[in-house]
């Protein structure tokens, strides 16, 4: 194939960096990123139609990777756009409610469809031996009482797992979305109204970056022996430092698949440090 692993997750890591550096308002940018993913999935589906895959390998690592990312991020964007513009007011208890009601949805289509499937730990196990049957074409077994979505399905561009995948990401994101939305405490607008005695203090590096260093405290457990999580971690930065994170996991999702060291920011720091003990000699 023409495009590589790297090269389609790149592509929309730096699509979704530059909106978030516009500054545009989420309504806006959930609609932009839904049709730039859109178009980018139905590219995609011509060559993979055009040009087929060199190998099983390659056509495993399409199904299971690359389009369920595509995909996954299209259903997110796509269902945030329409919470939003769906949305009753802009505060208060109804404000509250109305996410609350999202959440709880979410969470009873993950009980109902995701979690208690026998695929979900399979792909959740991390295992890889039937890999060739769930993410070959040609090999749907209707036995198995699969979801109607089936039958609706590409089948020279789906092997209806990849579908699975891609509700698994979506419904990730949408999780760690929707909590940031109903806990006030994770406002931007109220971080830097708490933060006013600390002026002088400011990040100067990339969002991304901060978002490193706070995962890697968590999962490092040197905060409170490990007991605090990493929420409270990330405010404790974003009222430090002024600087609203927004969607923590989504942007850790795309540090886990991005292109060269995922720890870029840590790499750095370390060669910073020993610079400076360097000078000392």
């Amino acid at each position: 194939m023409k495009h590589s692993l790297q090269n389609i997750i790149l592509e929309i890591h730096n699509k979704e960096d530059k909106m978030s550096s516009q500054n545009k308002r989420l309504i806006d940018e959930t609609y932009d990123m839904t049709l730039y993913l859109q178009d980018l999935l139905f590219s995609v589906k011509k060559l993979v139609i055009n040009d087929g895959f060199n190998n099983d390998s390659e056509e495993i690592n399409f199904f299971r990777i690359i389009k369920p990312q595509i995909l996954g991020k299209l259903i997110y964007y796509n269902k945030v756009y329409r919470i939003e513009t769906s949305c009753p007011v802009s505060n208060g208890k109804m404000y509250v409610s109305y996410f609350t009601t999202q959440l709880a949805n979410l969470k009873r289509e993950y009980i109902e469809h995701i979690c208690n499937s026998d695929f979900y730990r399979y792909y959740r196990s991390g295992r890889t031996d039937r890999d060739h049957i769930y993410f070959k074409r040609g090999n749907i077994n209707y036995h198995d009482g699969l979801n109607s979505i089936v039958f609706e399905i590409d089948p020279d561009f789906s092997t209806f797992y990849d579908y699975k995948i891609a509700r698994i990401i979506a419904n990730e994101l949408l999780y760690s979305y929707l909590l940031t939305k109903i806990n006030p405490d994770e406002d931007p607008d109220m971080i830097l109204q708490k933060s006013e005695s600390a002026k002088d203090v400011f990040w100067t590096d990339s969002k991304n970056a901060l978002i490193e260093l706070v995962y890697a405290l968590h999962a490092s457990g040197v905060i409170s022996h490990g007991k605090i999580g990493i929420r409270k971690i990330s405010l404790m930065f974003q009222i430090l430092f002024r600087i609203p994170l927004g969607d923590l996991h989504h942007s850790f999702h795309r540090m886990k698949t991005r292109a060269g060291s995922r720890t870029a920011f840590l790499d750095q720091l370390k060669i910073s440090l020993e610079e400076y003990m360097d000078k000392d000699l």
